[in-house]
C-alpha cells in the first residue's frame, strides 16, 4: 500500500520578473509572499495556511501555464498507479516525476512538502 494527496499548485511563468508575477498572485489569492526572497531561486512559495495546499510561482521557459504536484510516499508505486489510470511518463527527475495526464495536463509525482501528510493522504492498495 502507498499514500499519495495534492501537494501543490504551481502556477508557472515565463516571464524575467518572477517577483513581479508573485505580487499579482499572492494579491489575487490572497496569500501573502514569504519574507525573504532569493532573487535566483526559480521559485517563490506564496504563504498558505498550515497544511492547506502550497502556491508556488516558478520562472519556466515553456509557455505559461498551471500544473499540479502529486505527493506521495512511493513515487514508483504513485506512477505506476498513474499509468494504470491513463498518464504517460513525459521526464524523470531525481526527486520527481513529470507525468501527462490523458486531457494532456503536465502534472508532478513527488515527496510530501508539506505537514499533514500522514493525517490526509489518501490509501491506494497494491
Amino acid at each position: 500500500m502507498h499514500r499519495s494527496r495534492l501537494g501543490n499548485l504551481v502556477i508557472d511563468c515565463n516571464s524575467d520578473d518572477l517577483l513581479a508575477e508573485a505580487r499579482f498572485w499572492s494579491e489575487a489569492l490572497g496569500y501573502p509572499l514569504p519574507e525573504t526572497i532569493d532573487g535566483d531561486s526559480p521559485f517563490i512559495q506564496l504563504r498558505t495556511p498550515p497544511g492547506e495546499v502550497q502556491v508556488i510561482i516558478q520562472r519556466v521557459s515553456h509557455e505559461a501555464r498551471a500544473h499540479l504536484d502529486i505527493d506521495t510516499d512511493s513515487i514508483p508505486d504513485e506512477v505506476a498507479r498513474l499509468e494504470r489510470l491513463g498518464a504517460t511518463v513525459v521526464t524523470r527527475k531525481e526527486a520527481w516525476v513529470v507525468m501527462q495526464a490523458p486531457s494532456g495536463h503536465r502534472f508532478c509525482v513527488g515527496s510530501p512538502y508539506r505537514t499533514g501528510f500522514d493525517e490526509h493522504a489518501n490509501h491506494w492498495p497494491e
